[in-house]
This record gives structure tokens, C-alpha cells and sequence, in this order.
């Protein structure tokens, strides 16, 4: 397949089809549609919607080269999880400070969007079977993060499902998960929006519309003190 070539229209359209793949899972009991902020709740919303499932946020943040921030090479997710990329950690031979003080970055805004996106707590996830959905994977830490947070969690399965995904690194991903669904596996993945004939990027707001308009999972209620 020619990596170039645009497969969807845009993030909704990916997310139609993606649906489609996962039909078996139309109005589970206890499935939740897990969305990765902010790309992918454009395509996990749609998901949801032809599912009839609830949708839920969880917010995972890629850690940038300091001279570069849009190359990943490392990622933070909930519950302390921290990766690197070892080959890139190696080579950049970054100070001590440095990683400290990028490390701290990411975390304090992975903590901002837990709270502006409202991600749910752990108790609410536990048990169920969790589909995670995000755009499209071609480095893939940002959703090895999420996914090992997630599974800390107990979850009673644990899909990955995304529209595209680098060929080599879904084997890499396969053994995280009880299932991948992907509709496009592609060597040598440059860029997930080489896939999309329209893929701007999506605001918190953006975000919030997506999640106003979906059904979301039902907390249980606090305990009294």
C-alpha cells in the first residue's frame, strides 16, 4: 500500500469504519469506548456513537526532543507510568535536570487535562472490557503508556482499536492487549495524517463538544464519610 495515500475523509469517517470492525461489541453491558485526548476522540466518539457505547477520555502525554517537541521520545500516562524511547534516550544523552524537568512538563499537563476532560477514576473502568481508540499509532509510545496504565487497572478485556498503525509495531503492541484491530497496517508509517485528507488538530474545546454530546459512563457515587 502506497503510505501516501489518504484512506478517510477525516477522524469521523476513520471512526465510521473502525465500527464497523468491532460490531461484536454493539451495546455490551459493560463496554466502554476509551478515547485518547485529543485526536483520537474525534474517531473513539464515533465509535461509541454507532456501538451505542459510553465514551470515556483518558489522557496520555508524549514527552518531545527539548529542540524538537513534536519527535516522541518518551511518554507519561496515569498512574506514574513513564517510558522512553531507548534508543533516543541513549543517543540525546540528556542531563539528569533536563529529564526531570521534562518529565515534570508533561506530567503537570497530563494532570491538567485529567481534570478539564474529566477523566474517570479507576473504579469505574475496573472489570470492564475497554476498547482504546486513537487516530492512528506510528511511534507508538504515547499508546504503550496508556495501554499499561490502563491494564493496571483490571480491566476485563483490553482491545486497541485504530484506524492505521505502523506494520512492525503492531506485533510490538499485540502481546499489551487481548485484541488489536486495525483497518490499514503499514510499513514504514511516516505520519498518521498522511492517511486523512483532513487532519487538523483538535483543541480542548474541541474535546469538550465531543464529549457533551456523548453518552458517558454513569460514576458511582461517592461513599459518605
Amino acid at each position: 500500500m502506497d503510505s501516501r495515500r489518504a484512506l478517510w475523509s477525516d477522524r469521523a469517517s476513520a471512526g465510521r469504519a473502525l465500527a464497523l470492525r468491532l460490531g461484536a461489541w454493539s451495546d455490551h453491558p459493560e463496554a466502554v469506548v476509551v478515547g485518547l485526548p485529543r485526536g483520537g476522540m474525534a474517531v473513539a466518539a464515533e465509535v461509541a456513537r454507532a456501538l451505542d457505547l459510553p465514551l470515556e477520555p483518558w489522557a496520555v502525554r508524549k514527552i518531545g526532543h527539548p529542540l524538537n517537541p513534536e519527535w516522541a521520545i518518551g511518554a507519561v500516562a496515569p498512574g506514574g507510568v513513564l517510558l522512553w524511547d531507548p534508543c533516543a534516550r541513549s543517543d540525546l544523552a540528556l542531563a539528569p535536570s533536563l529529564e526531570l524537568a521534562l518529565v515534570g512538563e508533561e506530567r503537570r499537563e497530563l494532570e491538567r487535562r485529567q481534570r478539564v476532560f474529566g477523566d474517570p477514576p479507576a473504579a469505574a473502568l475496573q472489570g470492564r472490557p475497554l476498547i482504546v481508540v486513537d487516530d492512528g499509532v506510528a511511534t507508538g509510545l504515547s499508546v504503550r503508556a496508556a495501554l499499561q496504565a490502563l491494564a493496571r487497572l483490571g480491566p476485563g478485556r483490553l482491545i486497541l482499536a485504530v484506524p492505521v498503525i505502523d506494520a512492525a509495531l503492531a506485533k510490538d503492541l499485540a502481546p499489551l492487549v487481548d485484541e488489536l484491530v486495525a483497518l490499514a497496517r503499514v510499513r514504514d508509517l511516516r505520519a498518521v495524517g498522511e492517511h486523512y485528507r483532513q487532519f487538523e488538530q483538535l483543541s480542548d474545546a474541541d474535546v469538550h463538544r465531543v464529549l457533551e454530546t456523548a453518552g458517558r459512563l454513569q460514576r458511582p457515587r461517592a461513599l459518605p464519610p
